[in-house]
């Protein structure tokens, strides 16, 4: 069996069902466990420890817990390069929590 690049099969595809993948994709990125989000930046559990200045045993204990503060979790996900929000459903709609936000620095 010949292997192919990911990329030479999608241009084989109809724009129907590109998009169709494409939505899959953006389903599985928006919800992932924290060990998955740090594999899919490229960063092992060494990388995120040093730029968090911990052991990396701390960062596998973390990625194991079901509750945390959110300044850690905040912390974890900003050494990852990104920006946590805290988002609440409700029926009628969605709010973004700003308790949680971390405060702009005053000039």
């Amino acid at each position: 069996m010949m292997t192919r690049k990911f990329s030479s099969l999608r241009m084989g595809m109809s724009e129907e069902a590109q998009a169709e993948v494409a939505g899959q994709v953006d389903a599985i990125m928006a919800e992932m466990p924290l060990h998955e989000l740090r594999r899919a930046r490229g960063l092992s559990q060494k990388m995120l420890a040093e730029n968090l200045r911990v052991q990396q045993p701390a960062i596998a204990k973390l990625e194991q817990r079901t509750d945390m503060y959110i300044s850690t979790l905040r912390s974890h996900i900003e050494a990852m390069g990104g920006e946590l929000e805290i988002t609440a459903r409700f029926p009628e709609g969605t709010v973004k929590i700003s308790n949680f936000s971390q405060l702009e620095p005053t000039a």
